[in-house]
């Protein structure tokens, strides 16, 4: 918002021109990519609809966590007796599914 603008005519400006924005009450947002999680903790959001499309903004404390532990990767490299990286891989094939990355290393 620019500086000095009265909240109040910031939203009359903005539904003038068709943009609709809400603060959402959210606890906690994740995002999952193929490799980790995005959580964002204690967060802000704010929907926003602007000429019939959704968006949403988000900020807060992030934390990353990879999808796959280095716990589950060393189980499974010992079970199917390969290496670490090969384990890793089955794992991410598997979608961190312990017993069905070791089923395909071994079979």
């Amino acid at each position: 918002m620019p500086p000095g603008m009265d909240p109040r005519k910031m939203q009359q400006l903005m539904k003038q021109m068709g943009i609709d924005s809400e603060e959402l009450s959210a606890k906690r947002v994740v995002i999952e990519t193929d490799s980790e999680k995005l959580i964002i903790e204690e967060p802000q959001v704010t929907k926003i609809t602007m000429q019939g499309n959704i968006s949403f903004q988000i900020a807060g404390k992030i934390r990353k966590e990879e999808s796959i532990s280095d716990d589950d990767v060393k189980m499974v490299a010992e079970q199917a007796g390969v290496s670490e990286e090969k384990a890793k891989e089955a794992l991410k094939e598997s979608s961190g599914d312990i017993a069905e990355a070791i089923l395909k290393l071994k079979g």
